[in-house]
């Protein structure tokens, strides 16, 4: 079996398939890629399953060596070469800081082949439930290849434009019209951002009064406003539950762009269906 060797890693680098679905109930969140599209495309490339695992790397900084010949492909962070690429035994991979974006996605022909955990390969970086973060040293196996690699695939376009978002459940904990607020208003990703929630900078969205909200059940996408009033977009590791009212949920086909928002570029709402919007 073919193994990949940890030679270097950037910030983070994690193991991630399409995480753990319909554990919530049991205060599992549900992990995966952030960017679920750019991981499929590059499983797809490599002819893998759209469950097998990848490598998630943030703002690159990866180096691979590979004990076995294999195919491999990077997608996300504009580095989709919507190619696969033979890489050779003793071969060294190397992923680079991408000039834009965030998040790139490493698949290999097989997967990478690390035990699951409550039926998932996924790490989440709030519990840090399943595999450890990928760090210098590590062994990573890789899971017997199943279909071939495709010679071409289209990579999507590039970031297309606000984020899409419909009303939450609890819209009425807002003052009138705080949906066209947020809408309205232009926010900027600041510096503690990651798997957890994409966080903003910005003006506040006010609240019609002063109640606290038991916790209730969060799910993906819910833009969740804290006692600052700036919001925050609940992402891939969110916690299962919170205690401040959801303005406003993210369109799941937009989620994909809050994996390659940098701190200080610049988001934007729109109501889902409204004019100018996508789909």
């Amino acid at each position: 079996m073919t193994s990949l060797h940890v030679l270097a890693t950037g910030p983070l680098v994690t193991v991630q398939d399409r995480g753990r679905v319909g554990l919530a109930h049991l205060g599992v969140a549900r992990a995966g890629a952030l960017d679920a599209p750019a991981a499929a495309l590059a499983n797809r490339i490599v002819g893998n399953d759209a469950d097998d695992a990848v490598l998630e790397v943030v703002l690159g900084g990866l180096e691979l060596r590979a004990d076995g010949g294999c195919w491999v492909a990077v997608a996300g962070a504009g580095s989709a070469h919507a190619r696969a690429e033979w890489l050779p035994k003793g071969g060294t991979l190397r992923v680079p800081t991408p000039p834009t974006g965030v998040c790139t996605y490493v698949a290999v022909a097989g997967g990478i082949a690390v035990p699951p955990v409550l039926g998932s390969r996924s790490t989440d970086t709030l519990a840090w439930v399943g595999p450890p973060r990928v760090e210098a040293g590590a062994v990573l196996p890789v899971g017997q290849p199943r279909g071939r690699p495709q010679p071409l695939d289209t990579p999507r376009p590039p970031r297309p434009g606000p984020l899409r978002v419909r009303v939450g459940p609890r819209a009425d904990w807002f003052v009138e019209g705080a949906l066209d607020r947020l809408c309205a208003t232009p926010y900027v990703v600041a510096a503690d951002s990651n798997r957890i929630g994409l966080r903003l900078d910005g003006a506040s969205i006010p609240r019609a009064g002063h109640e606290e909200l038991p916790s209730e059940g969060m799910v993906l996408g819910a833009v969740q406003v804290p006692p600052s009033g700036v919001p925050i977009v609940f992402l891939a590791d969110h916690p299962p539950t919170g205690g401040y009212p959801v303005l406003a949920v993210v369109d799941e086909d937009d989620l994909w762009q809050c994996a390659q928002l940098r701190p200080g570029d610049a988001v934007t709402f729109t109501r889902a269906g409204s004019a100018g919007a996508r789909g």
